[in-house]
């Protein structure tokens, strides 16, 4: 072959490679052009139900977990959440009974909503709160529950939880003693619960339930001291009484578990009235998957207001 022909194929291979450098570099852009103008798309958040929602610490709606249980998946939940005082039985043959009923409605058991409070200066009733707790936690995880709702607990200075709440939550400190002691308790009691929620696979969410626990300021405080992936928020959409959206936005970042607050009826303490379209970019803005899950603390029957709060949540959060 002559060094002439050599050099036509050279020069012809060479432009054949660029031409195909550059259709693959034509075909690159187009992609990412395509994935940019591509709508995002979001899988919507599962929306889960309490059991409070049908018990409400009403007399006349007292029903037990199974029930309820029934009652979320006629409803069409995801998910249901079990408030601890709530159950007549925790025996291990009750929480495999529970676990089944879930199972066979096909509703997973997402959370586990529990009350105790580290704010005292008794090391004796402290430690009792911390046994509590890990019973709790064990209880979830019996159950196949990977997260709890626990609280900072309060000062218990009010005469009762109806004047706590006429007073939006505020109550003064046990005289003598300062914040900064009670959040120390607070800390070491949440510690000692750690090891055994880090064996359980069980996450600590921190609520905004009052008490020190009443703004997200005071649950980020705890959290950031601690700094355990053990130990995160449960953010409840009702327990902030002012610039509630700023602290939503505060929490939301610490966020396992979401209960979504609704008061048709009127309700028992007080009403928000709860933008959930924007609680729902909030949550979206740092990427928040997990649960939602409903609180429903009106008036009116379960029957009604149940349904009309899963409707509204379902379109929020889609």
């Amino acid at each position: 072959m002559s060094p002439g022909i050599n050099r036509r194929v050279f020069v012809a291979g060479v432009a054949g490679v660029s031409a195909a450098s550059l259709a693959v570099g034509n075909l690159e852009a187009q992609e990412k052009e395509a994935k940019k103008n591509k709508p995002e798309s979001v899988r919507p958040n599962f929306i889960a139900v309490s059991t409070y929602s049908y018990w409400r610490y009403r007399d006349d709606s007292k029903l037990g977990i199974e029930e309820c249980i029934d009652l979320a998946a006629d409803a069409g939940f995801d998910g249901v959440e079990i408030l601890h005082v709530q159950m007549q039985d925790q025996s291990n043959g009750a929480l495999q009974r529970i676990k089944q009923r879930a199972f066979r409605n096909g509703l997973d058991l997402c959370g586990f909503s529990t009350h105790q409070s580290f704010v005292s200066p008794d090391p004796a009733e402290r430690q009792k709160n911390v046994d509590h707790t890990i019973k709790c936690i064990e209880l979830a995880y019996a159950l196949g529950i990977p997260t709890i709702r626990v609280n900072t607990g309060r000062w218990g200075t009010s005469k009762n939880f109806d004047e706590l709440m006429a007073n939006k939550g505020i109550e003064p400190r046990l005289e003598g003693y300062t914040d900064d002691q009670g959040f120390a308790w607070v800390e070491d009691g949440l510690q000692k619960c750690l090891p055994v929620a880090e064996k359980c696979g069980v996450v600590l969410g921190l609520e905004n339930h009052w008490g020190l626990g009443r703004t997200a300021e005071g649950v980020l405080r705890v959290i950031n001291a601690i700094e355990s992936p053990w130990l995160r928020a449960t953010l409840d959409t009702g327990n902030f009484l002012e610039k509630q959206y700023e602290q939503y936005t505060e929490l939301a970042p610490e966020a396992v578990f979401v209960q979504a607050k609704t008061y048709f009826g009127g309700g028992t303490w007080y009403t928000l009235d709860i933008d959930y379209e924007r609680v729902a970019e909030i949550l979206r803005g740092v990427d928040y998957r997990g649960y939602i899950s409903l609180e429903f603390e009106g008036k009116e029957k379960h029957e009604t207001a149940i349904p009309k709060s899963l409707a509204m949540l379902r379109k929020a959060f889609s």
